[in-house]
């Protein structure tokens, strides 16, 4: 008798808090708040439908043990405000960061990020590092070189992705799977049906679509934070998966050298969400450096 063991897929996030909405900075933003304990900021990456929850709602329960988790959609994304954004983009986000935390009463964090969320706390870090406790970086490209292999379609690779899903004949589910198993996630089998549920019903939102549609630059300009990264004080941890679509473990290992209190993990046979391909073991991983932070 032969016997087939069908890999389990990774937990998907479940039914999602109550929203919440703060007017922070001329802007509106929807986030998420769960726990209790150090107020512990999540910032999502920058994918087609992305949203706090779809990244973060795998692993958020498990920090909300004993943290409050605000688990908040940047701008341009979710349900918070589909903004245009003019000037440096990661300036722009940081400081729209920084109302959010005052009107939210929130004066220091930690912060928790994946990809295009990780680079905007870095750039707050650096402006602000008394609002910064500890930062956990995943997956994010704030400088536009690599230290031994160059970086993938010059580092364009998720600006290009994002043109493909929304050009031709719109966004699909199945090209939102597409999108996901190319880039984000290591093992397609995985992969929920919720998870790819959510991505693709969001990626529809119609702000969402318009500012896709735009030949300008709604996200504003891009930015290279090279000199910001010297100024950042607070303790970093670079959460890398070993098969990253987009950025080599070379790349974060450049980047814990330019933090001055820079550390890297490499986690194995994950892509670019281990939070969500793999959440109880981020979650070790990363609380444990946030105990070692809060008791060096």
């Amino acid at each position: 008798m032969t016997v087939t063991h069908q890999r389990p897929t990774s937990p998907a996030a479940g039914p999602m808090p109550a929203s919440r909405y703060a007017d922070a900075g001329g802007v509106r933003y929807h986030y998420l708040d769960l726990g209790q304990g150090p107020d512990t900021i999540f910032l999502h990456g920058g994918g087609p439908g992305c949203t706090g929850w779809s990244d973060f709602g795998p692993v958020a329960p498990l920090f909300a043990r004993d943290r409050r988790c605000l688990i908040v959609d940047i701008l341009q994304y979710g349900a918070s405000e589909k903004c245009r954004i003019s000037g440096p983009m990661w300036t722009f986000h940081a400081a729209k960061t920084i109302a959010l935390m005052d009107a939210l009463g929130v004066r220091t964090a930690d912060f928790i990020c994946n990809s295009w969320g990780g680079t905007i706390a870095l750039c707050l870090a650096a402006a602000h590092p008394d609002r910064v406790r500890s930062l956990v970086i995943t997956g994010s490209m704030p400088v536009f070189y690599g230290p031994l292999a160059p970086l993938p379609e010059n580092g364009h690779r998720g600006r290009n992705a994002r043109d493909v899903y929304y050009g031709g004949d719109g966004p699909t589910r199945e090209k939102m799977r597409s999108l996901i198993t190319r880039l984000e996630w290591y093992d397609a089998d995985r992969l929920p049906d919720e998870t790819l549920e959510m991505r693709w019903r969001q990626s529809l939102d119609p702000g969402e679509r318009e500012l896709a549609a735009m030949s300008d630059s709604p996200r504003g300009e891009w930015q290279d934070l090279t000199a910001e990264l010297g100024r950042v004080e607070a303790p970093a941890l670079f959460m890398w998966g070993r098969e990253d679509a987009f950025l080599t473990p070379d790349y974060p290992m450049m980047l814990a050298r330019m933090v001055r209190k820079g550390n890297l993990h490499v986690m194995d046979h994950v892509s670019h969400h281990l939070q969500e391909e793999r959440p109880v073991a981020y979650h070790a991983i990363v609380d444990g450096f946030l105990r070692s932070v809060d008791h060096p």
